[in-house]
């Protein structure tokens, strides 16, 4: 059945998953167009403030016996969401590619992170506290971690899988209720095809909604007092605002931010290794992923050859509608996004940048472009491009290259190239980073570790199923006496 048939028979065609249930969404209905070609390739429901008390209410009422589920449950229903989701990954990589502009290689990726489900089937059954000393010898002392309650999870278009699993499965999984808003661009693959995953796995209803909308219905779910945490992924300016309401309201709050990811090629670098890293730093997804390679720093011997290979990968690049051909590089995701790009990369050649290769767009695609003579007061440097372009800038020793790296207000990935891994980790520990990586690039995610940035890209915290467990529920202190002692009052 193609794509266009299926839409308008699944049970989300112009509807939203609330509170267990698929209902018309106070917020009309949107197309959602397919980036490459512009064509509508599915209408659903947009929600609106007042669904969002409708999920809460649902949310707060399924938690409770949610969270006394036996451990082993609430597993068994992340196991078998995994199992489903590995079952139909055509189905997701399709919708990825036709959504999201996602090439097949990137939705393939994309879609392995159904490994979020099988990670976060691990933790229920994972020791939930500790036994602590007591100051009383017939008082049993130790803190248990329950779960927070309802978490808001706001997801943005790029990796809208990727976002959405990695917060609302363990979530889940540690006994927590889930109101989900993905962006209203991808709103299939960042939501509605989770639904049927987990109302088949058997997880009861109410526990999980689905609420594409706009910024009032992020603001209605941020600010609503029954809940506890928001997990929230997209541009810095957005996430000060969402940290400013929780913080005000003394919620827990998980930043994911922007990024202007620093890539350093040092001067005894294997060039053809080092380019090919640089090229798929910043061209991956159209360089549309937060911690892209978003500057690469080259020492002057070996810049211009660093450049010229840079620019040969970057012109071999085959770029088109990555759903009806092979390609490298597939649409950029709306025009708005695309006249930025275009304006950040004219800006910085007027303000005399050259370009080595790119620069130019037919229609929503975007040649991988390589900018040569970038310095740190042109646009390309101090913005998130967020597009596949890759602006080199010269430094004459590593202090400089360290200098240079940390002049940002962001702190997500970082990378450094070169032969003696040593010498590379001793420049590393000096960058203002959340991520560091060695002989690799900065576009790098594993559903394991710890992923998070620091300065502007977010508040220090982390996603990863080494930190699930502490982010999504909170400690709770407990003591036991036999019967209550004498006071003197």
């Amino acid at each position: 059945m193609n794509i266009e048939v299926h839409t308008k028979a699944a049970a989300w065609h112009e509807r939203i998953y609330v509170g267990g249930s698929w209902e018309a969404g106070a917020g009309g209905v949107v197309d959602v167009r397919e980036p490459a070609t512009g064509d509508a390739i599915a209408t659903v429901g947009m929600a609106g403030p007042a669904d969002v008390d409708v999920a809460v209410a649902a949310a707060v009422k399924a938690q409770v016996a949610w969270a006394e589920t036996p451990a082993t449950e609430r597993a068994r229903v992340l196991r078998t969401a995994g199992t489903l989701l590995e079952e139909r990954k055509e189905e997701f990589i399709e919708w990825l590619v036709r959504e999201s502009g996602s090439t097949r290689f990137k939705a393939g990726f994309e879609v392995a992170s159904l490994a979020e489900l099988y990670e976060a089937a691990a933790l229920p059954t994972q020791p939930e506290g500790m036994v602590l000393p007591s100051g009383s010898a017939v008082r049993m002392s130790f803190a248990r971690r329950v779960p927070v309650g309802v978490v808001g999870v706001i997801t943005p278009w790029n990796f809208p899988l990727a976002m959405a699993l990695r917060a609302a499965a363990p979530a889940l999984a540690l006994g927590n209720a889930v109101v989900l808003k993905p962006d209203p661009k991808t709103p299939v693959s960042g939501g509605m095809l989770l639904v049927g995953l987990f109302e088949e796995a058997g997880l009861p209803p109410g526990l999980f909604s689905v609420l594409p909308g706009g910024g009032d219905v992020g603001e209605a779910l941020v600010g609503h007092p029954d809940v506890g945490m928001i997990s929230f992924t997209g541009s810095t300016a957005v996430g000060r605002a969402i940290g400013r309401t929780a913080g005000g309201m003394l919620k827990k709050v998980s930043l994911e931010l922007g990024g202007n990811n620093a890539l350093i090629v040092l001067e005894d670098a294997d060039l053809d290794k080092a380019s090919a890293a640089g090229a798929f730093g910043s061209f991956f997804h159209q360089g549309q992923v937060c911690i892209a390679s978003g500057r690469h720093f080259v020492h002057r011997k070996i810049a211009d050859q660093y450049i010229e290979r840079l620019a040969a990968r970057a012109n071999n690049i085959v770029v088109g509608d990555p759903f009806r051909q092979d390609v490298g590089i597939g649409p950029i995701i709306s025009a708005p996004q695309l006249a930025k790009i275009d304006r950040l990369v004219q800006e910085s050649v007027g303000a005399g940048a050259s370009l080595a290769a790119g620069g130019t767009h037919d229609g929503p695609f975007y040649r991988p472009t390589v900018l040569a003579g970038v310095t740190s007061g042109m646009s390309a440097f101090t913005n998130e491009i967020f597009g596949p372009v890759a602006p080199v800038t010269v430094f004459d020793d590593e202090d400089e290259a360290v200098a240079l790296a940390n002049d940002t207000e962001y702190g997500l990935s970082a990378a450094v190239i070169s032969r003696s891994p040593m010498r590379a980790l001793a420049v590393g520990r000096r960058l203002k980073s959340g991520m560091v990586h060695i002989n690799d690039q900065t576009a790098i995610y594993e559903v394991h570790a710890p992923f998070g940035g620091v300065k502007s890209s977010g508040n220090g915290a982390r996603h990863g199923s080494l930190t699930n467990h502490e982010e999504y529920t909170v400690l709770q202190w407990v003591t036991i006496n036999d019967e209550p002692p004498a006071y003197p009052f």
